[in-house]
């Protein structure tokens, strides 16, 4: 039986969390086929790694991750932060300034189960209490930018043929307040 909480990580967690973020990056890179793999797993996870860590020395003011646990496994996180320099590079500084939500992640033993679904949730309350209206997301995994398309439409920014040909990258700016009357 599944058995969803979610709450902020603790010190005691960050282990648990990089291994998390190693299956989920790896699984997810082998799905998409992914050019250069182990060079851009490890950087992913590396970034993920360096994140966290700011999270915990900032104490959530300049990262800020939430973790889904079932039965006290990590099986799902998301984050927020400054919008990274690749999304300022791309869009001419446009979204600078903006909060970004990245590494929302699931298990892939637990995923299409509305995991992700209840951290975004989760992730929006928590914006707007803390009186944030906009937002960017970013991606350039194929299976997940299905997903963005269906909750926000198209992207704001397409960054055609970026990874290879056919595979795009894609940048949404979203307002807060209309993602929690969908929800």
């Amino acid at each position: 039986m599944i058995n969803i909480k979610i709450r902020r990580p603790k010190i005691e967690d960050i282990q648990e969390l990089n291994q998390f973020f190693r299956i989920v990056i790896t699984d997810t890179f082998n799905k998409e086929g992914i050019g250069d793999k182990l060079e851009g797993i490890k950087n992913q996870i590396e970034i993920k790694e360096k994140y966290l860590i700011t999270d915990f020395e900032s104490n959530g003011e300049k990262r800020y991750f939430l973790i889904a646990l079932n039965n006290e496994k990590i099986i799902g996180s998301i984050e927020y932060g400054p919008a990274s320099d690749f999304i300022c590079n791309y869009t001419n500084n446009a979204l600078k300034g903006l909060t970004e939500i990245g590494t929302v992640f699931v298990h892939p033993d637990y995923q299409k189960m509305g995991i992700g679904n209840l951290l975004l949730k989760k992730m929006y309350i928590t914006l707007q209490d803390r009186g944030i209206e906009e937002s960017c997301l970013d991606s350039g995994y194929i299976s997940a930018q299905k997903i963005w398309k269906k909750k926000f439409g198209e992207p704001d920014y397409l960054l055609n043929d970026y990874w290879e040909k056919g595979n795009d990258h894609m940048i949404w700016k979203i307002k807060v307040c209309e993602l929690l009357n969908e929800h």
